[in-house]
């Protein structure tokens, strides 16, 4: 009867010890995918954004045909956006996308009547809207990688969290502060 005792202790401890393992291993993959569904988001953000390039194009084409090399800088971003697969990749693409835009819309600004073009200032407005969504989406993926990094790092999730696979993530940050620092100029 004496090793009775001993033995229930031991087992509760093992049970215990599972429990927080069990436990912890489920919230780490919870935040996983909590951080997968966060950058499938910027990537959708990203691609409505890619997809409102060409019309705005189109749009200033036909009032600036002759800025050739603006357009090309544009379309060249906008591929470089596109073909982004994570965020180190994607932060670069974002540099380049936010100076061509740039460069867009101070072509536009020298030609009133394309200010005045109904379809241009809607695509104005989809941007802006875009670029919001774009910076929401971004600060939930980072908020959900820095969840999910510091989650892995505290002790004792970290003796265990790197043999079971999970690895840091990466934030999505700009390279360039200076380049996202004020949104596009849409205003006219």
């Amino acid at each position: 009867m004496e090793w009775l005792i001993p033995v229930i202790i031991i087992v509760v401890i093992l049970v215990i010890i599972g429990i927080y393992f069990w436990a912890t291993y489920n919230s780490l993959v919870t935040l996983n995918v909590r951080v997968d569904e966060a950058w499938s988001d910027i990537t959708v953000q990203l691609k409505r954004r890619a997809d409102l390039i060409p019309n705005l194009i189109e749009t200033v084409k036909g009032y600036a045909s002759h800025e050739k090399t603006v357009f090309e800088d544009v379309t060249k971003a906008r591929a470089e956006t596109l073909s982004a697969s994570g965020p180190a990749e994607a932060s670069v693409a974002e540099n380049h996308i936010q100076s061509a835009l740039k460069s867009i819309f101070a072509v536009a600004e020298a030609y009133p009547q394309l200010q005045a073009s109904q379809n241009f200032l809607r695509l104005q407005s989809d941007l802006v809207d875009t670029e919001d969504k774009i910076q929401a989406a971004r600060r939930f993926y980072n908020g959900g990688v820095r969840e999910f990094n510091t989650k892995i790092r505290v002790f004792p999730n970290n003796i265990f969290a790197r043999r079971l696979g999970f690895t840091a993530r990466e934030f999505f940050e700009v390279a360039d502060a200076n380049a996202i620092a004020e949104p596009p100029r849409v205003q006219f």
